[in-house]
This record gives C-alpha cells, structure tokens and sequence, in this order.
C-alpha cells in the first residue's frame, strides 16, 4: 500500500510539472496566455462538477461559496502570473522560482501569527533565500530580457502563498472537490475578462486546442485525483515531500525537449530552494499533518498552480 501511495504520489507531482510543458507547446501553436488558462481552467471546471454530480456533493453555504469565489481570483491572478512567466522565461527556471512560495507562505503565517518563529522556520527562510539568489545567478538574470519573467515568477509564488494562507483557513469540512470546481469556474470567468478587455482571448486552433485540453486533463483533473488517493495510502508529510518531485520533472524534461539548461550556480541555487521546502515540510504532529493535507491537496497548479 505505501509503495503504491508513494507512486501515485510521483504521478500526480509528475503530472502538475508537466502543466509547463504542456502550456509552452500551447504558445508555440498559437494560443496566448489567456487562451490557455481560460481553456485550462473551464476544461477542468467542466469534469469537476461532474466528478461532483456524481458524488452527490452538497454545496456549501452561501457564504462559503463567496469565499471560494475569493479564492478563485486569487488563483486565477496566480496562473497568470505564472503562466505569464513561462511565455518569458525558460520553464525550468520559472518552477524553481515559483517554488519559494513555501517560505512566503511561512513568513505570512508567522505575520499573522499563527505559527512562531521557530529555528527550523528560520532556517528554511534563509535557506530558501540563499538559493534564490543563486538561482538569479547573483544578479546575472536580472537585467536581461527575462527580467520580467522573474518578477512574474516571483509575483506568482507570492500570490500562491497569499492562495494558501486564505484557503487554510477554510473549514476542514468543505469538500475539496467542489472547492477546486468553484475555483476554476471562477478563474475561467475572471481570466476570459482579462483577455477579452485585453483583447488577447481568441478560438484556439486545432494544434493549440489539444494541448490546452491535455493541460487542463492530465495536468490538472488527473493529477488531483491521483494526489487524494496517494495521501490516503502515504499520509501528508510524505506526499508533501513527494511533491518536490515537480520542479525535477521540469528541469529534466524541458532540457530534453527544449535544450534548457540551468547554470550550474543555478542548479545549485535549484537544490537549495527545495531544502528549504523539505525544511519546513518536514513531519509534523498532529494538528499541522492536517494542514499540510490541505495545503498539498489545494496545489497550482501551482496547483498548480503553481497551476
């Protein structure tokens, strides 16, 4: 039963990483970033109210429903964020960088009080830090041309920490699945305006509407469910821990697809970044190993976000 836990797990992380992949080819066929998500998010919506319909799901009250709305555009901001920076910036960069949120959403618990300043808390923080500027390659990206990319990257891991200080705070109770349905039917609506005022929303040609629908199925529907069995049969810590897989799939994918290559600073500052997320994420009593079920189930993207 763990091992199988352990691999649905590395299928679902394998599966959001993907997402980056699966959005570029989107680009290179045509479609822009709008299109895409707005097609990644109503695909989804679309077969998770299914999955709710036939689960027989009671909706939650009207002021929960607000609430998820909320969540929503905070999600649909971060997928465009991110999914801005990979249209500017090579994937496996724009991961890594994403995956600082863990730290930032560190930092917002412990503004708003609700966890203490702890050494392991610290150290995950500096740690996290350290890597980041190693990942900029001390300075060296920025000024170039993926300049803005970064700061997209950065924007979005700071909003999915904002993503998952708010959804935390949800009631245990609330179902995960219309959760993340009212989220992407949020987010679809919230994005079409975007592109629509922008201009930018367009019917997707055949080649850009297969890779939006792979998206929105393998690396967003398929992933989530595969991710709740996994946590039934390993337990959150260790899912959460699993999830680091992710950015390695990026990494290694897009350097045999795209010929990607980090410097090998950058790799460095990579691995960095990830200690610090196994720092914070390490085993957890109790109360906490719930919350880290709900903060690894309510994923990007980036759900995964990221996505």
């Amino acid at each position: 039963m763990f091992v199988r836990g352990v691999v649905l797990c590395l299928v679902s992380s394998t599966c959001f990483g993907l997402s980056a992949i699966f959005a570029k080819e989107a680009y290179a066929a045509g479609a822009s970033v709008p299109t895409t998500l707005v097609g990644r998010f109503g695909v989804a919506a679309v077969v998770l109210w299914a999955i709710v319909y036939v689960r027989r799901t009671a909706l939650p009250s009207p002021r929960l429903v607000l609430v998820c709305v909320a969540l929503g555009l905070a999600y649909a901001l971060q997928a465009a964020l991110y999914f801005g920076a990979l249209a500017e910036i090579d994937a496996s960069l724009a991961v890594l960088l994403v995956y600082t949120y863990p730290a930032l959403t560190m930092v917002l618990a412990v503004a708003l009080r609700r966890e203490s300043p702890d050494k392991r808390r610290t150290a995950a923080l500096l740690v996290s830090g350290a890597g980041l500027v190693l990942l900029l390659d001390a300075g060296a990206v920025v000024g170039t041309a993926g300049t803005l990319g970064v700061l997209l990257a950065l924007g979005a891991a700071l909003c999915y920490a904002v993503y998952l200080t708010a959804a935390e705070a949800q009631p245990a109770g609330l179902d995960l699945f219309v959760l993340t349905a009212i989220v992407c039917t949020t987010s679809t609506v919230a994005l079409a305006v975007w592109g629509a005022v922008t201009g930018s929303l367009a019917v997707p040609g055949a080649a850009a509407a297969t890779w939006i629908v792979v998206l929105a199925t393998v690396s967003t529907v398929v992933p989530l469910v595969v991710l709740l069995f996994g946590i039934r049969a390993v337990g959150a810590s260790t899912a959460a821990i699993l999830s680091c897989f992710e950015p390695a799939v990026v990494v290694a994918v897009a350097a045999v697809l795209y010929g990607e290559r980090l410097s090998a600073v950058q790799l460095v500052g990579g691995a960095v970044v990830l200690a610090s997320v196994l720092i914070l994420r390490a085993r957890r009593p109790g109360r906490r190993a719930g919350r880290a079920a709900s903060r690894v189930v309510r994923r990007r993207d980036p759900v995964g976000e990221a996505a």
